[in-house]
């Protein structure tokens, strides 16, 4: 994806933010607390925190918590939900806290968006020695027969290559962490994934898929016939036809400490 077109995607999502709330899953805590590398009480900043999905596990940890997100829309949400957390407006390309003032840097679903030859100084200079960078997705078991199904009639925009785990694993391996100069402030990376769930309804499901920046940037036809499809798959399989159904997750981790 080009400049360009990440910043449309990345851009996209004000506009459904209060379904974005709503309907996004929260984050594996086990995936959380390794990523935090199992210590408490850390600082931690949930950098592009969007609607503080994230934000609320850290907080439910006993993290002392920091989010910083671009959106005034997302940023509305996260405080609604979250009015007791600090939460900044500010980019991962222009933080807006002082030198060495954090233990850990998180981000949840956000740090593909990240332009990272200016984000990684960025962080760099936030994180205090030794304090780690990790980003989190999660990501549908696409292992599970019907799951793999949905994936192949949802296509590209409703569930992208970072929203199954073999591909996430590639996607992530090294192009979303800091790069050139700065790398050398960092270790090695290390991938984890852990098991994760949500309770859905076929249309609880669809309303999730269609806070997916491919599908929010989408021509509303093409949109609205995606999402028709997903539907009738959906209806057509005994896993989801009716009542509330548990959507197979991973919350996968990638890490790395600042040196």
């Amino acid at each position: 994806m080009d400049q360009d077109d990440r910043l449309l995607h990345s851009s996209s999502f004000g506009a459904a933010a209060v379904a974005y709330a709503e309907h996004r899953p929260d984050y594996a805590q086990a995936a959380v607390r390794w990523s935090l590398g199992h210590t408490p009480g850390l600082r931690v900043l949930d950098l592009g925190a969007g609607t503080g999905k994230l934000t609320a596990t850290l907080v439910a940890l006993g993290a002392d918590v920091v989010a910083v997100e671009p959106d005034p829309a997302m940023l509305t949400e996260l405080r609604r939900a979250l009015p007791a957390v600090r939460a900044l407006p500010g980019r991962a390309e222009a933080i807006p806290l002082p030198d060495g003032s954090i233990d850990a840097v998180l981000s949840g679903n956000a740090m593909h968006w990240f332009d990272m030859a200016v984000a990684g100084p960025e962080i760099a200079r936030v994180l205090a020695p030794g304090g780690i960078l990790a980003g989190l997705w999660n990501v549908m078991d696409d292992r599970v027969d019907w799951v793999a199904g949905l994936a192949r009639v949802g296509g590209s925009a409703a569930i992208g290559p970072r929203d199954v785990p073999a591909s996430w694993r590639t996607e992530t391996a090294d192009m979303h962490l800091p790069k050139t100069g700065v790398a050398a402030r960092f270790g090695s990376p290390e991938q984890a994934e852990f098991p994760h769930g949500q309770r859905r309804t076929a249309d609880s499901l669809v309303a999730t898929l269609a806070t997916k920046a491919g599908m929010l940037v989408m021509p509303e036809q093409e949109r609205q016939a995606t999402l028709g499809r997903i539907r009738a798959y959906l209806a057509s399989r005994p896993e989801t036809a009716e009542g509330e159904f548990t959507l197979p997750m991973l919350t996968c981790a990638l890490r790395v400490r600042r040196l």
